[in-house]
């Protein structure tokens, strides 16, 4: 039996839903997903394995025009996946890109067309059209642009079109043998989704710009063989002034960000956990190229 193997990458703007697709394609939650921009950080690889394909997923962060050094490793991350893949996925939202003028800047066009690689465009949220038919002229709208080989309209969190989407890119997967064991769901380790997990909840408890000045460091990561597994991880903010906002008064705030991450690492490892939080101050991290490295980025 032939089999087929590669990476397919998933790139776009933010908040058009990479996250939720790659999770909707591996069929567990791997990406944190939350309904603010650049919530992805670093590149998230998700592994499907069925009798005859293989297929290694890399979910990167949104495009944007970098502002901080951080911004600017986010984006060589998109490079990266671009060079890596066999097959990219460039996803966009229906409802707010409904021209490619919207979403592909001439910078972007220069490298999608350098790829050389089967660009698939992957038209997602059209469970909020009001007719799929709408569907149409945005497809013609982007036909247009002589970028694409196939365009195949989805919704990530209602799971339509999926099959579709996971068949073009087998008709594009090279013949090759696995690279990983078939039970494999992603190569980034436990430390590295606990993070996550704990910075997802931050997205969501906090407001305006604190989720975007902040780290999640696991500093202790323990695996107990009798009772919980004991877990310190230690959220890294920038200013002096953001520290409080973290806790809350009397400590409120993190207690239940804590109470909330923790049932979700419970459900994620399988496996009860005993989570710590501190909150540390490290001025401009964002900024800083030593510090980034050291944050693993």
């Amino acid at each position: 039996m032939d089999r087929h193997c590669g990476y397919v990458a998933l790139i776009g703007a933010p908040n058009v839903g990479k996250s939720t697709l790659l999770n909707a394609l591996v069929g567990v939650k791997l990406s944190i997903v939350s309904p603010k921009p650049q919530t992805t950080r670093k590149r998230v690889v998700g592994v499907r394995t069925e009798e005859n394909y293989q297929m290694i997923f890399l979910d990167t962060p949104g495009i944007i025009d970098p502002k901080y050094e951080l911004h600017k490793v986010m984006m060589q991350y998109v490079d990266y996946a671009i060079q890596e893949a066999d097959i990219i996925g460039f996803m966009i939202d229906v409802v707010t890109h409904k021209e490619p003028k919207e979403i592909i800047t001439n910078a972007i066009e220069e490298k999608l067309k350098s790829t050389g690689k089967p660009l698939i465009l992957v038209l997602n949220k059209i469970d909020l059209l009001e007719s799929t038919k709408l569907v149409l002229p945005i497809i013609d709208s982007y036909a247009k642009t002589e970028l694409f080989k196939e365009y195949v309209p989805i919704s990530a969190t209602k799971l339509a079109g999926i099959d579709e989407l996971l068949k073009v890119f087998m008709h594009y997967l090279p013949r090759a043998e696995f690279l990983y064991d078939e039970e494999i769901l992603s190569t980034q380790n436990e430390r590295f989704f606990v993070a996550e997990l704990i910075r997802e909840k931050l997205f969501k408890m906090y407001r305006e710009e604190i989720p975007y000045s902040t780290e999640v460091q696991i500093v202790e990561f323990v695996e107990r063989q009798k009772g919980k597994w004991y877990i310190n991880a230690e959220i890294i903010v920038e200013k002096d002034t953001q520290k409080p906002i973290i806790l809350g008064a009397g400590g409120t705030r993190i207690k239940k960000l804590g109470e909330v991450a923790r049932k979700d690492i419970e459900a994620h490892l399988g496996q009860q956990v005993y989570l710590e939080l501190f909150v540390k101050v490290r001025k401009n991290w964002r900024n800083n190229k030593s510090m980034l490295k050291f944050f693993g980025y």
